[in-house]
């Protein structure tokens, strides 16, 4: 026993496991795990320039729609171009290129604005861009996570905002507010996904950047109207397609509560109901985590998160690629003490869009909206209770007003950089 006693003791662990982990996926990623993303990256863009003409379906409307305006009609014709008159100049951009070149560009540029939201997106955060779990975590998301895959496949214009949101929000975090309205702003005149944002410039008073957001869209899109014929199409033609659902080629794919609960049965008008409850209690819940000011960029990408699930729950259509706009922005906080994704639920929600997951019955693509749906509506709710809960380290609702405005005798709190204001 003496010599049992006197054996040498293994070396005790330099820390908790999770410090370990999380040292080690801070260290440099190295060449290897660079060069293989890179690979992936540029295989995925040219899968899409061989297999599709015009750099995918999505994109091949809007091009149709900036060649029919170069051709001197109006874009509004082709009511698969749902976008505001703004987007109209982006399009005639890509419709005055080389067939050929829209072809090998278009996927090339949609994978670089993903990796460039996400390279925004691990900033915030402060994680180092060469780090392991910047390159492990985009690999990861890009052969693991179906979504990234349908965005490159369909060459659709939301990549722009899923690079748009984290850039903003990094802006944001620095204290350049006006710079990410103007981002912002840019994003909604290409395509108006990142509307719902609106909601955190209100909340967070930044009246500025909110001008920005609304005046750029509306000056481009004011100016693209002057030189197109029938700019009212978007007001006549694409505003009641989109109110009614599109057509027989969308609703299949639409996972948003009004297309999903009647397909299971439920009449359109309750099905509205529960949408628009829905989506008010997402709202409600993001506006309690503003609320709660605690320190770090977890506030900015918790609250813009959840204002755009909420906005997916409720507005028509809805696709499972919409979700890249939000759940890279998400996992890149994984580091976090407090991070949602510390939930078993988050990956969970997740695990229905794991390629090649399949379920009886939602094996045809035009059943593919349940599981996208199911993702969606999970996403919501976890990220609803985690926003709405107070956080076991901050207090819930400190005192966020500046020195000046603090009770005399006391020492002003501690600010959000969030909160901190800075010349653009």
């Amino acid at each position: 026993m003496t010599e049992l006693r006197d054996a040498p003791r293994a070396p005790a662990p330099e820390g908790p496991p999770t410090a370990v982990l999380r040292a080690w996926l801070l260290r440099p990623a190295g060449p290897v795990p660079v060069a293989l993303l890179a690979v992936v990256l540029f295989a995925r863009a040219a899968r899409v320039a061989v297999v599709f003409a015009r750099g995918g379906m999505d994109n091949a409307f809007v091009v149709h729609a900036g060649q029919i305006w170069l051709g001197g009609g109006a874009p509004y014709t082709d009511r698969r171009f749902l976008y505001l008159p703004s987007a109209v100049l982006f399009a005639a951009g890509q419709a005055a290129l080389p067939a050929a070149v829209v072809r090998v560009a278009a996927p090339l540029v949609c994978v670089a604005l993903i990796a460039g939201g996400w390279w925004c997106a691990v900033r915030l955060f402060r994680v180092p861009a060469r780090s392991r779990f910047a390159v492990l975590g985009l690999l990861g998301l890009v052969l693991c996570w179906a979504p990234v895959g349908h965005l490159v496949n369909l060459g659709n214009w939301t990549a722009v905002s899923a690079l748009a949101l984290p850039l903003a929000l990094l802006l944001a975090d620095r204290g350049r507010w006006d710079l990410a309205g103007v981002v912002l702003g840019l994003s909604v005149a290409v395509k108006p996904l990142l509307l719902p944002v609106v909601v955190l410039l209100v909340l967070a008073r930044r009246w500025r950047a909110l001008a920005w957001m609304v005046a750029v869209p509306l000056a481009l899109s004011l100016g693209a109207a002057l030189i197109m014929p029938d700019p009212g199409g978007f007001f006549t033609r694409t505003l009641p397609f989109l109110l009614k659902g599109g057509d027989g080629l969308m609703r299949p794919f639409d996972s948003s509560l009004p297309a999903v609960l009647p397909r299971l049965g439920l009449p359109p008008v309750p099905a509205e109901a529960v949408a628009l409850t829905a989506a008010a209690a997402g709202v409600l819940c993001a506006g309690l985590r503003w609320l709660r000011a605690d320190p770090g960029p977890a506030r900015l990408t918790d609250t813009a998160a959840l204002l755009m699930l909420a906005s997916y729950l409720v507005s028509r259509p809805s696709y499972d690629h919409y979700l890249v706009v939000v759940v890279p922005l998400l996992v890149a906080g994984a580091l976090e003490a407090d991070s949602v994704t510390r939930s078993p639920w988050f990956w969970v929600a997740l695990v229905p869009q794991v390629p090649q997951f399949t379920f009886p019955q939602l094996d045809a693509s035009t059943r593919r909206a349940f599981k996208d749906a199911a993702t969606l509506s999970a996403l919501a709710l976890v990220l609803a209770v985690r926003c709405a809960r107070s956080s076991p380290r901050w207090p819930a609702g400190p005192d966020v007003r500046s020195p000046r405005q603090a009770p005399s005798g006391t020492q002003p709190c501690r600010r959000s950089t969030a909160d901190t204001s800075g010349a653009t």
